[in-house]
């Protein structure tokens, strides 16, 4: 068990919600749009970034609500139970404000502690939508390994949208500023690089210790935007100075990396592949990795409808991995029959228009 006595106070359509007695699988049960997505939502804010929407704070809050929102949770993964949560407040509605407990803390802090990954209806298209989404995608999975990747994303894309606003001023740019900001550039692309090779990596191994079926097994290569280490990088951003001045934007750099994704049995692309063979592929991927994850720390798994568009063959394997990954597991359907042969070890709640029901 990792999370219990979770709490969310003007969170979406969520008033005043608490779950006690959770369990290794926890089921949210209601009709669309009762509310099940939003607990999944704030739960994933339990971690350092946007959380599975990205959305804005301000569109969070309940409407009607006048202070911010706020969630926690107890995080029972050591002796001692330990509170988190994350806020907004109205005075700085662009803030989210982290808590460890009941000191200030970093959303990066969140990340020592707990591990959170998730699958949701909007990821179905990964691998046929734009190269960003994978790198997002890869990002997330790597912060999860690690929680300082948080901070190279960050100081990476500050610094490369410093050397663009450069690069399109109309005045020739100064190149001792340019050094600097490719100094940091390189600093945290390299890391930043080297996050995502070891992610990818290590997925891989996993992966092929996984069954071939009844989950089709990919095949992942990352495929870096520049040299993938700081001399080579650093090289690159000078001598395309020209160039993307040129251009008015940086052409290379781990801004333009890529994940390569193969249907592994047919060597077919992944973004050439059927619908049903793209979900199985990241429905893997997501078991592999949550299964490193789980390695080291408390792992949350966050599935949003997903047992419902699965045959029973695959939902059984579904479980079956689930139970063996370690993680926490949050589900949600419109009803309680996919989950069944689970039912009996799961904690179940009714979410009725933000309203939460233990059944």
């Amino acid at each position: 068990m990792a999370l219990d006595r979770i709490s969310l106070s003007d969170f979406r359509n969520h008033a005043a919600t608490g779950l006690d007695g959770t369990a290794r699988f926890n089921l949210l049960v209601g009709e669309n749009g009762a509310g099940k997505t939003n607990l999944l939502e704030a739960l994933s804010l339990l971690a350092p970034g946007r959380g599975l929407r990205r959305a804005a704070l301000a569109d969070m809050v309940r409407s009607g609500a006048t202070n911010g929102f706020a969630v926690g949770a107890d995080l029972l993964s050591r002796d001692e139970p330990l509170r988190i949560g994350t806020y907004s407040e109205s005075a700085q509605p662009g803030r989210r404000r982290v808590r460890i407990n009941r000191a200030e803390a970093s959303a990066v802090g969140l990340g020592e502690w707990l591990a959170v990954t998730w699958l949701t209806p909007a990821m179905d298209g990964i691998f046929t939508g734009p190269s960003a989404d994978r790198r997002r995608f890869v990002d997330r999975m790597a912060l999860a390994l690690d929680p300082m990747h948080a901070a190279h994303v960050s100081r990476y894309e500050g610094a490369l949208r410093e050397r663009n606003r450069l690069l399109a001023d109309q005045r020739e740019p100064d190149g001792a500023w340019l050094d600097a900001i490719e100094a940091q550039m390189v600093e945290h692309g390299s890391a930043l690089m080297a996050g995502r090779a070891r992610l990818v990596e290590a997925l891989a191994v996993r992966l092929a210790q996984m069954p071939a079926e009844p989950f089709a097994r990919p095949a992942l290569t990352y495929v870096p935007g520049a040299p993938d280490h700081a001399d080579g990088l650093s090289q690159a951003l000078y001598e395309g100075r020209r160039r993307d001045r040129a251009a008015q934007r940086t052409l290379s750099g781990p801004h333009r990396d890529e994940l390569d994704v193969v249907h592994a049995a047919k060597r077919m692309p992944a973004a050439q592949s059927s619908t049903g063979e793209q979900k199985a592929m990241l429905v893997a991927i997501t078991l592999a990795h949550a299964s490193l994850a789980a390695q080291g720390r408390a792992s949350i798994l966050l599935l949003d409808e997903v047992a419902a568009h699965l045959d029973p063959v695959r939902r059984a394997a579904l479980f079956e991995q689930l139970e063996a990954s370690g993680a926490q597991v949050w589900m949600t359907g419109t009803e309680i029959a996919p989950f069944e042969s689970i039912a009996g070890d799961a904690a179940t709640w009714r979410v009725t228009n933000g309203l939460v029901e233990r059944l």
